[in-house]
């Protein structure tokens, strides 16, 4: 098929009947949606154009997709649902191109990744995702759920697995987010400069490429270890070394004004971590942060002591100055903190009542008011935007039960130590630096679940997916360079 489109471009003129046909389509879809006021229409050229790119090859399509990612809006769609746009219907593309492409080549295809550990903890990942939606005390909104989950899973991961074969597929990769992302940040903080880079206001200055300061500061500080790790791939003083060495402060600045306290965390436990892979420790700090989290967890509930630390209502209000917000933090007035403890508790609730299966995916803000301690009420306990409970771990115990959860912590676990073998195992320089991105850049997807909830979204989920397929790749690498090593070796002894 693409032979024969490629002939068909070079016998007519370098494809001048092709554009004329394109510039054609254009006029009568923009003609056609003024007159009948149906203004979708006009979107029909890029929609034959994203299916002529997906016939030619459709890898471009998934760099496209990593493109437009930087620069997604959410759409609010009737019924309460909600869509990225244009990524999520990119994805879903995607995910039927693959399809397609799979079933007429499944001759051609490795299927080695399948079993690699990694590959079999996603999938039950997924898998349990899907028992817990059958069992959903709303099914409709978990199956939506799980399918969303779906397209992801396919539109990253499984196309990583594909794409991500060589070094130069991820650069190629990370110009395609680093470009859209630094001009992103650049419209941003122009923004933000106009109104005095005020703290009460930061929220105006996001639309329309992030929902509010949270998303904007989770991309940039999931994307720096990327970007620090990048001046590894070029030779000093090269244009494009230059570019990264400039970007990076411009990405810190960008970080300091979107005002998110976990932003901060994460970069200071990703620069810690650096350190712990370097020296084989992983596994001894994700023992350490589990023994933390369960003395925090039994502490608090022993004898219902979390009950001492009930906010007061009347002064725990939002604050328009970054430092008193910061100082209300540990005071517990601060009213976004104590609204996450108010519905924290509510989950701890509903995962007791629900501990194997949970209530279903996506359906934490359908059921938790009933479970919440009113001496925890902030006044924007209403909940009227219908936000999540702000801990991705914890809406995982409550939607999917324990066994969800556990699934989750070993999968993640899974990657970062897997990840640390297959840095230390990594010959190539760049593929090495490559893996430590990767590494790096999970470990701040990680710290930013503790108090969100954000894995679901296009500015955060795929870099887990990507994260993934990378990981698992180097490391079959290696050890077909094992392999192949061990071999000459052994030709050459004998």
């Amino acid at each position: 098929m693409q032979a024969r489109i490629n002939n068909f471009i070079q016998e007519y003129s370098g494809g001048q009947v092709i554009l004329k046909l394109w510039g054609l389509l254009i006029l009568l879809s923009l003609l056609v949606a003024v007159i009948s006021e149906t203004y979708v229409l006009a979107g029909l050229p890029l929609l034959v154009l994203v299916i002529f790119i997906a016939v030619v090859d459709f890898k471009k399509l998934f760099f496209l997709l990593l493109a437009l990612i930087p620069l997604s809006t959410e759409v609010n769609l009737p019924g309460g649902f909600g869509t990225d746009i244009p990524t999520e219907p990119l994805m879903l593309g995607l995910m039927l191109v693959l399809i397609l492409w799979a079933i007429r080549h499944y001759k051609l295809m490795n299927f080695t990744s399948v079993f690699h550990p990694l590959f079999l903890l996603l999938m039950l990942h997924i898998g349990w995702i899907y028992a817990s939606t059958i069992s959903s005390d709303l099914f409709f909104v978990s199956f939506k759920y799980a399918l969303s989950k779906t397209w992801y899973l396919f539109a990253f991961f499984f196309f990583s697995l594909l794409v991500f074969q060589k070094v130069k597929d991820f650069q190629k990769a990370f110009w395609c987010i680093f470009i859209p992302l630094i001009l992103t940040i650049l419209i941003t903080l122009i923004r933000h400069a106009a109104i005095g880079f005020s703290f009460e206001f930061v929220h105006t200055v996001f639309h329309p490429f992030h929902r509010n300061h949270v998303s904007y500061s989770a991309l940039l500080s999931l994307f720096f270890p990327i970007l620090v790790m990048a001046l590894s791939w070029y030779s000093q003083n090269s244009w494009r070394w230059w570019i990264l060495i400039l970007a990076i402060p411009v990405f810190l600045i960008g970080i300091y004004f979107a005002y998110t306290r976990a932003g901060y965390i994460a970069l200071l436990i990703a620069a810690a971590s650096f350190w712990i892979i370097k020296y084989k420790m992983i596994r001894i700090a994700l023992l350490g942060a589990l023994i933390v989290g369960i003395l925090g967890v039994t502490y608090f509930i022993n004898d219902n002591k979390y009950l001492d630390y009930a906010p007061n209502y009347d002064t725990t209000v939002s604050h328009t100055e970054f430092d008193n917000l910061l100082e209300a933090t540990y005071k517990g007035e601060d009213i976004s903190t104590m609204e996450r403890v108010y519905r924290w508790i509510a989950g701890f609730n509903m995962v007791g009542e629900n501990p194997i299966l949970g209530v279903g995916p996506g359906n934490f803000i359908n059921f938790y008011k009933a479970y919440t301690v009113t001496s925890f009420k902030t006044y924007v306990s209403d909940n009227e935007d219908r936000s999540g409970i702000h801990s991705y771990y914890l809406m995982t115990a409550v939607e999917q039960g324990l066994t969800g959860l556990i699934i989750f912590l070993l999968l993640c676990a899974g990657q970062l130590i897997i990840g640390e073998r297959v840095y230390h195992q990594t010959k190539e320089p760049i593929q090495k630096s490559i893996i430590m991105a990767v590494l790096l850049c999970s470990i701040v997807i990680h710290s930013f679940q503790i108090i969100n909830d954000m894995l679901e979204t296009d500015k955060m989920g795929p870099f887990f997916f990507i994260s993934l397929a990378i990981i698992i790749n180097v490391d079959l690498q290696n050890k077909v360079n094992r392999h192949n090593s061990n071999q000459a070796k052994a030709q050459k002894d004998s």
